[in-house]
């Protein structure tokens, strides 16, 4: 089981940080997986359980110049890794304005994803500063655990108002309350509203837009005949939405929301070459 892989693009190194930054803002721990052609991180605390879950992908060829890895076995190759996400942000945050920046996975004492930074230096010869993060290695048997979470069959899918104004607006809610009702409609309009017995608070978004999701995979008869102007709801744990606006920092190109009346909340953000899946249970 091998794995190296080098960033040498400044611009690559930075937005690779930032995505970074964002998982250790959502995850204590996460698995990383590692597959020939792409890397996920992925947080898998059983929604059962009111845990969020998080599934986000990259594609390696977008941030890596070099990229070598030999899996489990020739049938089975990819690797399967439990770290701390906060650790990685750490090392990244000193390769700023790194000449280069290595990824290897070693194993001093125990298995570590050691990162070797490249700093510029006056004199010829460069400095290297290297971190080494302790991660676990998953067995092929547990795999399974860390499959993408199937989309659940929405009963609304809604473009994302401004994540920055959306942020706003939660965060001046979550002093009133530990819960938050998202609903939205097949026309575009989304609220949030917070209810106690004191107070009772919506904002409300209009003209949002609809992805065409039915027109995609010709499964419309799910959105036909229905009332377009009808609310499907969901109330959610805020914190766990604070939590992902406040990390937020992929800067999406597009960002949705899927949401299945009393269940779970389903949030994509796209950016280019990332996408990002987070799913936070209703409470009932």
């Amino acid at each position: 089981m091998r794995f190296r892989a080098k960033i040498v693009d400044l611009a690559c190194l930075n937005h690779f940080s930032r995505i970074i930054n964002t998982i250790a803002k959502l995850a204590k721990t996460c698995i990383l997986r590692l597959t020939v052609c792409k890397l996920y991180f992925i947080l898998s605390d059983k929604v059962a359980n009111g845990g969020a879950s998080m599934w986000c992908e990259l594609s390696q060829g977008n941030f890596f110049d070099e990229f070598q890895m030999e899996g489990v076995a020739a049938e089975h190759n990819e690797i399967y890794l439990e770290l701390v996400p906060e650790n990685l942000s750490r090392a990244l945050k000193t390769a700023q304005n790194a000449k280069a920046v290595k990824i290897k996975l070693t194993n001093k004492h125990c298995p570590c994803l050691s990162v070797a930074v490249e700093l510029p230096s006056l004199s010829s010869s460069s400095r290297i500063v290297t971190h080494d993060i302790p991660v676990g290695v998953i067995p092929r048997r547990m795999w399974n655990d860390f499959k993408e979470p199937s989309v659940p069959d929405f009963d609304v899918s809604i473009y994302l108002p401004a994540l920055k104004t959306m942020k706003s607006v939660v965060e001046r809610m979550k002093n009133l309350s530990n819960f938050i009702v998202i609903e939205a409609n097949l026309s575009g309009e989304m609220n949030l509203k917070i209810e106690t017995d004191l107070v009772s608070v919506t904002t409300h978004f209009k003209d949002l837009g609809n992805p065409p999701w039915a027109s995609e995979d010709g499964c419309e008869s799910n959105s036909q005949g229905r009332d377009l102007e009808s609310m499907a709801e969901a109330c959610i744990d805020i914190k766990k939405l604070q939590q992902l606006l406040a990390g937020q920092q992929v800067n999406p190109t597009k960002a949705l929301c899927n949401i299945v009346r009393k269940r779970i909340v389903h949030f994509i953000l796209l950016h280019e070459e990332v996408s990002l899946q987070y799913f936070i249970p209703a409470v009932a």
